[in-house]
């Protein structure tokens, strides 16, 4: 199998959180539903945010900029044992791309405010597209290992 070359992407804006550091921050959103962000579209970019206050949802996709490496096997921030970086959510990937569905409460020029945000103030972020329940729910979800996961409950009841 052939390698691709190399790819590139350029912020199309910053993510403000209230968490400097990672050991402050959710482990999801979901357990943060409180958290509020703001995400700061460069200004050439603002126009592509028409239409999008009719959407209850966003998932943003951004760079974990703090991240040094990666590893291939991992422990999870939700449980004891060691697992395949793609079997998790981990921050420390080949390459270092993160997703969040956040809740979008209000549109002002090129700003957003959201909650239920996870990520670390400064996140570079690569691309924002609308939640549609239509495209983005599915029956018959398997949660793999994560619904044995020794590490939820505690982040549950907080």
């Amino acid at each position: 199998m052939q390698k691709m070359s190399t790819i590139e992407y350029q912020p199309i804006g910053i993510i403000h959180t209230p968490f400097k550091l990672s050991e402050d921050a959710p482990a999801q959103g979901c357990f943060a539903q409180e958290s509020r962000g703001e995400v700061e579209l460069f200004p050439e970019y603002a126009e592509g945010l028409k239409d999008i206050t009719g959407f209850s949802h966003l998932i943003l996709i951004y760079h974990f900029h703090k991240a040094k490496g990666y590893e291939l096997i991992t422990k999870p921030l939700l449980d004891k044992d060691k697992r395949g970086v793609f079997a998790t959510r981990y921050f420390k990937r080949p390459n270092s791309i993160g997703f969040s569905i956040v809740k979008l409460y209000n549109v002002r020029d090129n700003s957003l405010e959201v909650g239920w945000v996870d990520m670390l103030d400064g996140t570079p972020l690569l691309d924002i597209k609308p939640y549609v329940s239509l495209f983005d729910i599915r029956e018959d979800v398997v949660d793999g290992w994560f619904s044995t996961a020794s590490e939820i409950d505690k982040h549950l009841s907080k």
